[in-house]
C-alpha cells in the first residue's frame, strides 16, 4: 500500500497570522485605520446588498484607485512580507513534515482563505503550501496591470468545495467535471483531512470535515475567553491556542492525529495481507 497522505487545510487570517492580512500593509497605504476601512466595507455591504467578501474586494479596488496606489500583482505580493505570525508558525511546516515522514505519513498543506491570494503568495510561508485558495483579482494586461474585477471570491460556504477538491485530488479550481465525478477511492481519504480555522467563515468547513471523519481544530488567541465551548463541541473536534511552537498543545494534537493515521494505515496493510493469503 502506498504511503498515506494527510492534508492540513488552514484558514489564514487570525489562524496563522495575528489579524486580517489587509491590516498590515494595504490599509495603512490608504492612510486609514483598520476600523475605518472595515466600517466602509460593512456600510457598503449593508447599503447595497453586495456579499461581504465581494464588498471588501470592491472597496480595495475603489479606495486603492482613489489613492493612486500601484496595485500590481507584484505590489500585492510585496505586502505579504509584512505579515506577523503566531508563535512557531515559521518553523511549523518543517517540523510537522519531518514528524509525518518519520511516521510514514506524507503531509500536504493547503490554504483555504477568504483573504487576498495575491498577498498570501508573497508571504514567507507560501512555499510550504501545495495549493493556495483565496480571493483573487483579475488584473489588467501586462506586468503593471491593476485589479479590474474579482476573479474568485471565497466566502464561508464556498470554502466547503475545497474539502472535496483536496480529497479527490482535483485541485484545479476550474475543473468542475472531475470534481463531480463519482470516485470509489479518494486520493486523500476524508478521515485524513484536518482543518484549522478561527472564525465564522470556517464553521461550515469545520462541520463538514468533522462529519466526514476528519478532524477540525478551532484556533483561538484570547485564552479561550470568547469561545462558546458548548457550541464548539458540536462543530469541531478540538480547540487549541494559536501557538504553533514546538511542544505546544496544537503541535501535540496534530502529532497525535498523524500517529493515528499511521497506525490505521499499518492495520489496513495487515488486513490486506491476510485477505490475499485467504484468497490463495
Amino acid at each position: 500500500m502506498r504511503k498515506p497522505i494527510m492534508a492540513i487545510m488552514y484558514d489564514f487570517d487570525k489562524t496563522l497570522c495575528t489579524t486580517d492580512m489587509q491590516n498590515y500593509g494595504f490599509i495603512p497605504a490608504l492612510g486609514m485605520t483598520p476600523e475605518e476601512f472595515w466600517k466602509k466595507t460593512q456600510d457598503f455591504s449593508n447599503g447595497t446588498g453586495v456579499e461581504r467578501i465581494l464588498s471588501y474586494m470592491y472597496m480595495m479596488i475603489k479606495l486603492g484607485k482613489e489613492k493612486n496606489l500601484p496595485m500590481t500583482k507584484k505590489w500585492f505580493n510585496k505586502l505579504g512580507e509584512n505579515i506577523e505570525y503566531y508563535p512557531g508558525v515559521l518553523t511549523w511546516f518543517d517540523r510537522i513534515n519531518k514528524y509525518g515522514e518519520k511516521n510514514g505519513v506524507k503531509i500536504e498543506h493547503y490554504i483555504v482563505s477568504s483573504g487576498t491570494k495575491e498577498i498570501i503568495e508573497g508571504t514567507k510561508i507560501a512555499k510550504y503550501f501545495k495549493k493556495i485558495y483565496g480571493c483573487e483579482f483579475y488584473f489588467g494586461p501586462g506586468a503593471e496591470g491593476t485589479p479590474l474585477w474579482p476573479k474568485l471570491a471565497i466566502n464561508y460556504t464556498q470554502k466547503t468545495q475545497y474539502f472535496f477538491r483536496i480529497s479527490k485530488g482535483v485541485i484545479n479550481q476550474r475543473d468542475d467535471n472531475r470534481l463531480n465525478d463519482v470516485q470509489e477511492k479518494k486520493r486523500i481519504p476524508p478521515e485524513n483531512i484536518v482543518y484549522l480555522g478561527d472564525g465564522m467563515t470556517d464553521i461550515p468547513c469545520m462541520v463538514l470535515v468533522k462529519q466526514n471523519g476528519g478532524k477540525s481544530i478551532a484556533i483561538f488567541n484570547d485564552d479561550g475567553k470568547s469561545i462558546n465551548r458548548a457550541k464548539l463541541a458540536k462543530r469541531v473536534n478540538y480547540a487549541c491556542k494559536a501557538d504553533y511552537s514546538s511542544d505546544s498543545e496544537l503541535e501535540k494534537t496534530v502529532k497525535l492525529i498523524i500517529d493515528h493515521i499511521s497506525v490505521e494505515h499499518s492495520l489496513k496493510e495487515k488486513e490486506e495481507k491476510l485477505r490475499k493469503l485467504t484468497l490463495k
